[in-house]
């Protein structure tokens, strides 16, 4: 099960192997372990850019998703589902608010972009209902695992739901 994180900035709470392994567990969960996902950790700067370019918002925002089933169909690709950017600077900002570690807000961020790359949305609010339920059960999930793993603390921290809306015009989700 092909899952790459690209760390384009550093945190010394954020690591790409407990990234990896939860993104290739919410994707065994979801039926999809066939699934091809890249995850990049990024900051401010480069998350705003791409906001900007595919969704018109000239801001930084926590994680985009860009799916690769929503264009034309590649030979090959189905199981290429797309990438998740996570702005790593946006997350630590959420984090302190929350008074919630890092790692912790920056695996609500994964599972829901991997959630938008398997087709989930938020538009109506059955579907945003249907998201952020699974969403909870999946960090649930991830906790649970965390905890029996021996990852300590910074893996039980609470999680939420769902707080993105998506621009419909664009093949990014927020």
């Amino acid at each position: 099960m092909p899952v790459g994180v690209l760390a384009r900035v550093r945190h010394p709470e954020v690591r790409r192997a407990p990234v990896r392994a939860d993104a290739q567990y919410v994707l065994r969960a979801m039926g999809r372990e066939d699934a091809e996902v890249t995850v990049v950790l990024a900051g401010d700067s480069e998350v705003r850019e791409l906001n900007r370019r595919f969704r018109s918002v000239d801001r930084p925002t926590d994680v985009l998703a860009f799916a690769l089933r929503e264009g034309r169909a590649l030979p090959g690709g189905e199981r290429i589902l797309g990438d998740v950017v996570i702005s790593v600077e946006t997350a630590a900002r959420q984090a302190r608010r929350h008074r919630r570690p890092l790692a912790a807000e920056v695996r609500t961020l994964l599972v829901h972009g991997l959630l938008h790359l398997l087709g989930y949305d938020h538009e109506k609010s059955a579907a945003a209902r249907r998201m952020r339920s699974t969403a909870r059960a999946l960090e649930r999930a991830l906790r649970r695992r965390g905890a029996a793993a021996g990852k300590g603390a910074k893996w039980r921290a609470g999680g939420r739901g769902s707080r993105s809306r998506r621009n419909p015009g664009s093949r990014a989700n927020r």
